[in-house]
């Protein structure tokens, strides 16, 4: 997991500059969401090409945290780049999207919204065996609750796609990269919206790295501690972070994937790791599951 975090992102760094003088692009553009690795997007888009040419797109929705929308824009207003704020709730609205939420019609607050959710995210893992993010990647047919799997896809997965949309909107409209902030862990297990902001994408220079190595990384870029200690999150449905939608920490996850990619036994990775075998079994159902993201089928 050690990377020397100088000269991978001179090479990052680079890597940007030269995608954007190949596609004849003007600038990069990003959304920046407040989490850790958009920010190390910005970082990068920033000193590859200067912070005049680089555009953060803040995209909040009715059900966002506003911690995440000052964080990002305060990430923004440290590298000196452009922020703009597009909030996507209209659009989503129209779309229907919120009538999906299990808990949209009722007048709760955030955080008790967010209890419930966990409460059924719980009541689903108890039942099913498995999260209901994992029991989704491969659809819903067959699967316990299926009509529940169905709209908490479309709802959630909507708000990624829209955000794509705003993305590239602005792109063709200024002429520039369009920067995505995708990592290797959560592209190896399917933790990612297919067609969604964080996969579609112009390039995705941290692609091949883990969560790990992405927040060494920021700690090199000079990202706030408080945006790299920061439970990471999607903050597209109140209460789920990225652990609780996982059910394995970023630390872990690394390492078995890591393992995996060595060609590693469960029963070895458990000895090596001290993780239980189950906890293997899960992230390399993930993996095998979330195979169709990461491909496209042709006849």
């Amino acid at each position: 997991m050690k990377i020397e975090a100088a000269a991978l992102s001179a090479t990052l760094e680079e890597f940007i500059g030269r995608y954007a003088e190949e596609l004849k692009r003007e600038g990069a553009i990003l959304g920046l969401s407040g989490g850790l690795d958009s920010a190390v997007v910005a970082a990068l888009c920033q000193r590859a090409l200067g912070p005049a040419k680089t555009l953060a797109l803040v995209m909040p929705e009715k059900e966002s945290k506003k911690e995440h929308v000052r964080d990002a824009l305060e990430v923004a207003d440290e590298l000196g780049i452009e922020a703009r704020v597009v909030d996507i709730t209209p659009y989503l609205k129209k779309l229907g999207v919120y009538r999906l939420s299990p808990v949209d019609e009722f007048f709760l607050p955030r955080r008790v919204k967010g209890f419930l959710i966990k409460k059924a995210h719980h009541f689903y893992e108890r039942k099913a065996g498995e999260p209901p993010f994992s029991a989704a990647l491969l659809g819903s047919e067959g699967k316990p609750f299926n009509s529940y799997l169905k709209k908490i896809n479309a709802y959630y997965r909507s708000k990624h796609r829209l955000r794509m949309v705003v993305l590239y909107f602005h792109a063709e409209l200024e002429n520039r990269l369009v920067v995505g902030a995708g990592n290797k862990s959560e592209y190896e297990i399917g933790f990612f919206v297919k067609h969604g902001c964080d996969a579609a994408a112009d390039v995705m220079p941290l692609l091949n790295l883990y969560k790990t190595q992405v927040r060494d990384l920021a700690r090199y870029l000079g990202i706030p501690a408080a945006i790299i200690d920061k439970a990471p999150s999607p903050d597209v449905i109140p209460g789920v972070t990225d652990e609780l939608a996982i059910g394995v920490a970023y630390g872990e996850l690394d390492l078995i994937l890591l393992a995996l990619e060595e060609g590693w036994g469960d029963a070895e990775i458990t000895g090596a790791l001290g993780v239980g075998e189950r906890t293997v079994r899960h992230v390399r159902r993930m993996v095998q599951r979330s195979r169709h993201m990461r491909e496209v089928y042709a006849p």
